[in-house]
């Protein structure tokens, strides 16, 4: 009956003293070697787009908005053409997209605000909002047509 022990008696101890037993020397890894030139990249396009050259050419570029009808306009980029009196009230004419002629009526909304007022002259813009931001105290703006000088004889 000894003899059962002895093997699960000598595991034990073994079992023990082995972590206390020192371990045995690794080397450390060797230090990285300090380069003194940059490294240099190269890159085979093969006949796809370099995806490290800038696609714009450095060029800072503003988002376009797609302007497809007076709700897309923003009042800033309104240029008034000309302003016209229909059926006894006044309607601006203004630039579309590519200079396509559009009319404006009183009370017409815009991107950023409305048309508030239409006369003889002038067309006056409520301003509402910036860049989809309401506005805390709204903005009027006045847009003018300049009256075309007299052609001398």
């Amino acid at each position: 009956m000894k003899s059962n022990r002895f093997p699960l008696l000598g595991g034990l101890v073994f079992g023990l003293v082995l972590p206390l037993l020192p371990a045995s020397q690794e080397t450390p890894p060797p230090a990285p070697e300090k380069r003194t030139t940059p490294p240099i990249f190269s890159y085979d396009a093969e006949g796809r787009r370099d995806p490290f050259k800038d696609l714009f050419g450095g060029e800072q570029l503003r988002g376009k908005k797609v302007v497809t009808g007076l709700t897309d306009m923003d009042i800033d980029d309104i240029a008034l053409m000309g302003i016209v009196k229909a059926q006894g009230h006044f309607e601006a004419v203004v630039a579309f997209a590519d200079g396509f002629p559009l009319t404006l009526r009183q009370g017409q909304k815009l991107a950023d605000g409305y048309v508030l007022s239409i006369e003889a002259e002038q067309v006056t813009f409520r301003k509402t909002s910036d860049k989809g931001i309401p506005l805390s105290k709204p903005k009027d703006i006045v847009k003018e047509i300049t009256p075309e000088e007299p052609a001398h004889d």
